[in-house]
């Protein structure tokens, strides 16, 4: 994918005169500010108008915005197949966000007839370029079979690529696989430390194993203390006359 050529603006009324004058990089970043309130008042019809302008001229970062906020009802209606429209322009472009979110729309039907084949090429498209949450999604098909082949290897695989990017639910299914071996030798020490990493982000999933975990450690330490207990005592007794 070409890259885009970086401008930057001195000030915010630069930004405005580049937007006004039909610059799609500075229409959108201009929609962006208003979006999330970065040196102006939160305003998401005054985005939606600039992410229009910058989409129009085939900006597939615009067009990808412009997308969620159809699929959220930021600023428009909510209107999933406009979102399915622009996300479907800007993934076409090479745009790892709309790959993704359109791959969403096709898992779930809403918007575009339901395809796990497309959703599945989109979120491959999307993991290819580093995208954590497509990265998950395509380890779930992995592991599940759906649409592929059952693999647990190519799951594992992209579970550690989102993982390692700070997915909660990539860190999650992780350590479900080193905990049971699925896709990779099995390690309980290297499962407690992707639940670690899931749970301190609030993963409710890999919060709950931990405390089974730690549970079951517990258990073990005070049957292992009940064992030795009688033995102690025993070998602590006085000897007879």
């Amino acid at each position: 994918m070409p890259q885009k050529n970086r401008r930057t603006w001195q000030s915010f009324e630069e930004l405005r005169k580049a937007a006004e004058e039909g610059d799609p990089l500075a229409e959108c970043y201009l929609g962006i500010c208003y979006q999330n309130a970065q040196g102006v008042g939160q305003d998401y019809a005054e985005a939606v108008k600039w992410f229009r302008r910058a989409a129009d001229q085939n900006d597939p970062t615009a067009q990808c915005y412009l997308g969620y906020c159809c699929q959220n009802g930021l600023g428009v209606p909510q209107e999933f197949a406009q979102a399915a429209k622009w996300f479907l322009q800007a993934a076409e472009r090479g745009d790892p966000a709309a790959q993704f979110n359109l791959g969403v729309l096709y898992e779930t039907g809403q918007g575009i007839a339901q395809s796990y084949a497309q959703a599945l090429r989109w979120y491959h498209a999307a993991a290819d370029q580093g995208e954590p949450q497509a990265q998950f999604n395509l380890g779930v098909f992995y592991e599940t079979g759906q649409v592929v082949p059952q693999n647990f290897l190519e799951a594992v695989k992209w579970y550690r690529h989102a993982a390692e990017q700070e997915c909660a639910p990539a860190q999650c299914n992780l350590g479900l696989c080193y905990e049971t071996g699925r896709g990779v030798p099995q390690n309980l020490q290297e499962a407690v430390k992707w639940f670690c990493r899931a749970a301190r982000q609030g993963d409710k999933t890999a919060q709950h194993n931990l405390g089974i975990y730690y549970a079951s450690l517990e258990a073990a330490e005070a049957a292992t203390a009940q064992r030795e207990a009688p033995e102690a005592a025993t070998g602590d007794a006085p000897a007879s006359p």
